[in-house]
Parts: C-alpha cells; sequence; structure tokens
C-alpha cells in the first residue's frame, strides 16, 4: 500500500470513527437519554459534527484525493471504488461549511425532543417552530450547491445516488394508478376478518416472539440488541455492533414482529458489509433505496408469505392460545395481510403502503420548493390523505406528527421506502430463479440459504456500486416496478379470489 492511500484511510477511519460516535449518542437519546438532556446531546453532536467535518474536508484529504485518482483509476477494484465514493463526498461536503453542520446538529436535537413531545400531546404547534428552523436550514444546504433541474434533487441525492425527482416522480406514476385499481378491486371483493389482531397480547411475550423471528432469520445478538423507542430504527456502531430499536402499539400489539423482521432486515445487510471496508467510504450500505429493500423483503416478502405462518405460527399459537384458539395459519397468514386504508404508515398493508410515500413525497417537494408552508401542514396532509387513502386522520398523532424524520432534517428520505419495495420484489424474482424450494426452506424455518444470497449479492458490496448499477448488475434491470406489481397482484388475488 503507497503512504498515500495509507494515510487518506487513515483520515477515512477517523472520519468514520466520529460519525460512528455521533450515532451511538443519537442511539442513546432516543433510547435512555432523559428529556432533560436535549440542548446538551445537541452540542456534544455538533462538536462530533464539526470535527468530522473539518477532518474529511481538510485540504491533505483534497490533496490525497486529487494524487489517488490518478494513481488508482480503476472503480472495479476496492480501492478505485473507495477513492470514487470518497471524493464525491468530499466535494459534496466541501461546499458545507462545518459552522452549518454544527448549527444544524443542535437545531435538530432540539426539535427532535419537541417532536416527541408535540406527538404524545398530539399538537403539531409545539413542533412546527423546530420544523420551521429545519426547513430554513434545509434550504440553506440545498443553495451550497449548483442549481440542479430541481431543487429537490440535491437532497434526494444524499438518499439515492444518481436519482432524479422527475425520474421518482415517473415511477410512481406509472405504480399509482395500478396500485389504485388493485385496492379498488380487493374493496369490491369479500373482505378479510382480522378483529382478532386487536385483541390485548402480552408485550413481554410478544416482544420474546420478534426476537425469536430475528434470530432465525440470523440477526446475532452477539453484534446487536434491540431496544425501545419512540419509532424504530437501525443504527451501525461497527459491523459487529449493529443494534434495531422497536415499539409495542396497544392498539396494533402484533406490528412489534414485523417491525422486528423490517429492522432486522436493515442490521443484516450491515453485518453483511465486507469488513474490508470497515471504517470506510465503503462501509454500509450503498443507498436507503436499496436497504429498504432488504427491510421490506425481511418484513414483507418473507415475514408475510403463508409457507412462514405455517412454520411459525403453530408457536405463536401456542403462546397466545386465548386469542388465537381454533384458528388456522392461513387464516392468520390473510389477516396479517388484509387490505385496509390506515392512518399509520409503518403499519400500513403492502397494496396501500407506496400511496403514503406518495403523498409525503408530494407535501416534501412542496416544503422545498415553497408551495407548501409548514403552517398548513396538518390541513393539507389531512387533505392529501382523504385524496389518496379515503380517510381523515382524527388528530395530529396519527396524522402529520406520526413519523420522526422531518424532526431531524431528514427531508428527501421517504421516497426511498417505496422505492425499496420496488427493489424487493425485483431482487425476489431472481432468489426464486435462483433457490428453487425457497417456499419449502421457509417452511421449514431456515433462512441461511436467503440470507447468504442476499449477502453475497447485495450486503459484501457495501458502497461500492452505486443503487442503480447494483440491481441492474443482480437483476439485469435498473429500478423498475414491473415485479413489484406482478407480486402484489398475485399474492392478493390468491387472497381475495380475484
Amino acid at each position: 500500500m503507497s503512504e498515500k492511500l495509507e494515510k487518506f484511510k487513515e483520515i477515512l477511519g477517523e472520519v468514520s470513527d466520529l460519525g460512528h460516535a455521533s450515532a451511538v449518542l443519537g442511539w442513546d437519546q432516543q433510547v435512555n437519554m432523559p428529556p432533560g438532556g436535549a440542548e446538551g446531546r445537541g452540542q456534544q453532536l455538533a462538536t462530533l459534527g464539526k470535527l468530522a467535518q473539518e477532518k474529511f474536508t481538510s485540504d491533505e484529504m483534497g490533496r490525497l484525493l486529487e494524487d489517488l485518482q490518478n494513481e488508482y483509476p480503476d472503480a472495479e477494484t476496492d480501492e478505485g471504488a473507495m477513492i470514487r465514493v470518497a471524493a464525491r463526498n468530499y466535494d459534496k461536503a466541501k461546499r458545507v461549511p462545518s459552522s452549518f453542520v454544527a448549527e444544524q446538529a443542535v437545531i435538530s436535537s432540539k426539535a427532535l425532543e419537541a417532536w416527541v413531545e408535540a406527538k404524545s400531546k398530539s399538537d403539531f404547534s409545539i413542533f412546527r417552530p423546530h420544523l420551521e428552523k429545519n426547513l430554513e436550514m434545509i434550504k440553506k444546504y440545498i443553495s451550497f450547491f449548483p442549481p440542479a433541474d430541481h431543487p429537490y434533487d440535491t437532497l434526494l441525492e444524499d438518499y439515492e445516488p444518481g436519482m432524479k425527482t422527475a425520474e421518482v416522480r415517473e415511477i410512481f406514476g406509472n405504480l399509482r394508478p395500478k396500485q389504485v385499481a388493485l385496492i379498488k378491486a380487493i374493496s369490491e371483493a369479500r373482505q378479510v376478518e382480522d378483529d382478532f389482531l386487536k385483541e390485548t397480547f402480552n408485550e413481554k411475550k410478544v416482544w420474546s416472539f420478534s426476537e425469536k423471528i430475528i434470530g432465525k432469520f440470523g440477526y446475532d445478538f452477539k453484534r446487536g440488541r434491540q431496544d425501545k423507542a419512540p419509532h424504530p430504527f437501525q443504527t451501525t456502531f461497527s459491523v459487529n455492533d449493529v443494534r434495531i430499536t422497536n415499539r409495542y402499539e396497544k392498539d396494533a400489539p402484533l406490528a412489534t414482529l414485523f417491525s422486528a423482521m423490517h429492522e432486522c432486515g436493515h442490521a443484516l445487510y450491515e453485518l453483511g458489509v465486507s469488513p474490508a471496508y470497515e471504517r470506510s467510504s465503503l462501509e454500509g450500505g450503498t443507498s436507503l433505496a436499496v436497504h429498504e429493500s432488504q427491510s421490506r423483503m425481511w418484513e414483507n416478502l418473507v415475514g408475510r408469505s403463508l409457507p412462514f405462518w405455517e412454520h411459525f405460527f403453530p408457536e405463536l399459537q401456542k403462546t397466545f392460545p386465548k386469542q388465537l384458539d381454533g384458528m388456522s395459519a392461513n387464516t392468520f397468514y390473510k389477516a396479517v395481510n388484509k387490505v385496509e386504508p390506515s392512518l399509520i404508515r409503518v403499519n400500513a398493508d403492502e397494496a396501500t403502503y407506496n400511496l403514503h410515500i406518495m403523498l409525503r413525497l408530494e407535501i416534501e417537494i412542496g416544503m422545498v420548493d415553497g408551495s407548501i408552508e409548514v403552517k398548513d401542514l396538518p390541513e393539507i396532509w389531512n387533505a392529501k390523505m382523504q385524496d389518496y387513502l379515503g380517510i381523515v386522520p382524527p388528530n395530529d398523532a396519527l396524522g402529520v406528527l406520526q413519523d420522526i424524520h422531518w424532526s431531524y432534517g431528514a427531508i428527501g428520505y421517504f421516497s426511498t421506502y417505496a422505492l425499496g419495495n420496488i427493489v424487493s420484489a425485483q431482487l425476489w424474482e431472481k432468489i426464486n430463479e435462483d433457490i428453487k424450494d425457497l417456499d419449502e426452506q421457509t417452511r421449514k424455518g431456515q433462512f441461511a440459504e436467503l440470507r447468504e444470497w442476499l449477502r453475497a449479492k447485495i450486503h459484501t458490496h457495501g458502497h461500492k456500486y452505486d443503487p442503480q448499477d447494483l440491481v441492474q448488475k443482480v437483476t439485469g434491470s435498473k429500478i423498475d416496478s414491473a415485479a413489484y406489481v406482478r407480486y402484489l397482484t398475485k399474492k392478493y388475488s390468491e387472497i381475495y379470489g380475484l
């Protein structure tokens, strides 16, 4: 290894360490920290963010990148890819002053605590001034970059490299009428009974069962853990310390099981990245759409499948004999796949979920281009819920305040959830070509071959390939909704007899 490459990796490692230290503080803020610690935690995060920014955007790093791009021009090699990704990140980071990074950390930390309070009291007015400040910072961030086709492109690029707002709109524009037509057909069919899912289920038993499931998926509790937080998430401190959080909802007690599967999907991705990429620009998943393809796959294509419940339902029935007495695995399978417009995105069924995302995308684009003001969000949210799903939230907590993302300034993020659904189906078709007895393995509770396929094809590469290139490499096609439409149509035609 050349001296310059060694120094380059050393700086990347230190920047990575600072980022992971910030992740620890962020995890603690949502899992353990008392509410009074918000301001101090914001300052701590600001300091770490500023140090990482200054170290990464130093003149020394700039000179190293310039020299190394000439020395390692082949982007297919690990070194070439590491330099290419770091150069792209450097160009973006160089445009953003470290003082801005520090200020944004303080503002978003306060906003997070305000969101928690606002949601608990179902009062958007508590969160509104903080969201307005976050939006001001977002617009300021956009101003650091050259004008794009749409200002939202700059934000989307941070989460989905290479993707444009126009592309997302086109993908969603093609998908929406097909999903709406499917939902209409389902609404006219005989409906599925699911009242038993709303009964009381012991929280500790549900939590324990969730950990049993993800343990079988291959989540390594020696390298991770599941804790409680207001909103489920996954976070990475190193390739050997990948944690998830979850929550229990009295109105949807078994949602804990599916949240665990979802976050486990994210965690398996992070745990599967090549250890050689640790503390470098290639660590972690390549994009949020690809990341969401993993979480949505384990949650839905695996966790809401009939073979899955043919394996797990007998044990769940023994755990909750009163609630599930006399029921079949097929009845339970249909119930957890019931299609019904609902208020909460994370609990939405597969047929309506993407409509929740399209709603948020429209609102975010409007906030960024100035056509939507923060003060009007509750009314706009409710109107769009009526338009998209035919229901209106009764309060802010079940409406505009339900998601945590805007509290920490993550605008540009939501479309990746729906893109992840689409990618998951593309991968699923390829997986079923390669693993002929996948359903039978699932009926036996065997997930190792599926997990290792994903690790070899997706996880191990980390950031080495851009998302569209990776999807093309594995499936033979860029991100396209056709496979997802085929998946939804087949599944729900069978469940509802369409």
